[in-house]
């Protein structure tokens, strides 16, 4: 934690942090100019906050965007705060959410990134997310699909029943390294869908998992995959590094401290 809160300590990368919060997958000319800060100055801001995983970088062609992580904090809120005054924070930080939305309808929803490191080979973290029977262990849905580009996926469940929850396709699909997919868990809704990007990214023994869930359509998916995505990831990161998941599902957890 020492990284996390050095980097929180300057008033200058927490601006950056708000700057990111109002806008997510900003370049680093997007971050100078809305901040009038010289290039230098924000770069080694920002090498800051990337070394004490607030912020990740994705690549999307010739552009580095930045993202927040919010891994960190979240465990700053596990460890610090969740076990002494709860509750009386969570209905102070519901007037306050509820206040802001109020006042910021037309706010644009960001997009939401997640960054894990997992003891395992990059082909073993594409085998966890497309192997049906791998996903229904951690997941608690098997994803079916031939994972091919312009196919499509299915988030199927695993009770028997055969119903699905989310659907999509696959826009990109690159072993063992990148997939991407659609994802539309109200297909009948008219919009446009979400899309997901997972990338990993090998280094020796590990691999860093990026998970960049985009297109959002309201803060209402935002809050569920927020905890979604920390839960289902806690859940493959176990399975490949100890060979079974959590003792208990982590998103019950989640919900049953909503």
């Amino acid at each position: 934690m020492d990284p996390v809160f050095k980097a929180l300590a300057d008033p200058t990368r927490r601006l950056l942090l708000d700057r990111l919060r109002e806008h997510n997958g900003q370049t680093l000319g997007d971050l100078c100019g809305r901040l009038d800060m010289a290039r230098q100055s924000a770069t080694q801001h920002l090498d800051v906050l990337v070394r004490a995983g607030l912020v990740t970088v994705v690549r999307r062609g010739r552009e580095r965007l930045h993202y927040l992580n919010p891994a960190p904090i979240h465990e700053i809120e596990e460890r610090w705060i969740s076990e002494f005054d709860k509750p009386r924070l969570q209905a102070i930080s519901a007037i306050k959410n509820q206040a802001e939305e109020y006042a910021m309808t037309t706010e644009t929803v960001p997009s939401y990134v997640y960054v894990t490191y997992i003891r395992a080979s990059a082909e073993q973290v594409w085998q966890a997310l497309t192997d049906a029977d791998l996903t229904a262990r951690y997941w608690g849905h098997a994803n079916v699909s031939d994972w091919q580009p312009g196919s499509t996926w299915e988030h199927q469940r695993v009770d028997g029943s055969g119903a699905v929850d989310v659907v999509g396709r696959v826009v990109k699909a690159e072993p063992p390294t990148r997939l991407v997919i659609t994802f539309e868990d109200s297909p009948d809704a008219d919009r446009e869908p979400s899309v997901v990007t997972f990338l990993a990214e090998p280094h020796q023994d590990i691999v860093r998992l990026t998970v960049t869930h985009e297109n959002l359509p309201d803060r209402e998916m935002l809050n569920g995959i927020s905890s979604g995505w920390p839960a289902v990831l806690a859940n493959l990161k176990s399975l490949l590094e100890t060979g079974d998941v959590l003792p208990q599902a982590p998103w019950e957890m989640t919900s049953a401290h909503a």
